[in-house]
């Protein structure tokens, strides 16, 4: 894989979330980024001299804001759950049509790569809804022209969210305690640290990656390592 060329643009979208929140630490702490662009619903609460940060609606911002993403890498760290959305449709919106939305509006704009972060089990012929979703993203964003495509999937993310997920804190006490008895065919169901996640994202981008490429939760560890 090829190095980009140095001071380039990356657009970040979900920068308030959990791997988001890391990602754009990395980019704005990367040389190879001249320009950091995030779109959100949200301000990330961060300032730097090359952070370019709109805050609005996402779907808006995508359509007013498409010269950001010329030549950039693209980095979508969107992601809720049913409990949080409130319903499979809202879901749906948010971890489907939002990043499938952003990949058109980058495509179309000449956009470099696109890395999406999606989740272990995602297939788009799977019976349980949320893995179906993922996996219809995955192939929606696989299917546009971009020099490069990375969908990684994680495992459990460990970390600290802004939001509070109950279910999810409690599985995060319990995966230490599981992850070494998964082993060979189930390393990649291990938890993982959301500062793994983000840190596989940016090496992909900067190392320049070709064609598409689907990362599951053991690859992240290496190559966040």
């Amino acid at each position: 894989m090829n190095a980009p060329d140095s001071q380039g643009a990356a657009v970040l979208l979900g920068a308030t979330g959990l791997v988001g929140g890391h990602c754009l630490d990395l980019l704005l702490g990367d040389a190879e980024y001249g320009r950091v662009t995030v779109l959100g619903r949200r301000a990330s609460g961060r300032a730097h001299p090359r952070l370019d940060q709109r805050v609005g609606e996402v779907e808006r911002l995508l359509d007013e804001h498409t010269s950001a993403f010329g030549g950039a890498d693209v980095f979508c760290c969107l992601g809720t759950t049913i409990r949080a959305a409130g319903s499979q449709e809202a879901f749906r919106r948010v971890d489907h049509d939002l990043p499938v939305h952003a990949a058109r509006v980058a495509s179309g704009a000449g956009a470099r790569h696109f890395l999406l972060v999606s989740a272990a089990g995602a297939d788009a012929g799977s019976r349980v809804f949320y893995n179906r979703v993922k996996g219809e993203t995955e192939a929606a964003v696989a299917a546009l022209p971009f020099a490069g495509v990375a969908l990684l999937r994680p495992s459990l993310l460990l970390g600290i969210r802004a939001e509070r997920r109950p279910a999810e804190a409690r599985a995060q006490k319990v995966a230490p305690l599981l992850s070494p008895l998964l082993r060979g065919r189930l390393r990649k169901y291990r938890a993982i640290h959301a500062a793994t996640v983000a840190a596989a994202l940016v090496r992909l981008a900067t190392e320049g990656v070709r064609g598409t490429v689907f990362v599951e939760s053991d690859q992240i560890e290496r190559l966040g390592r």
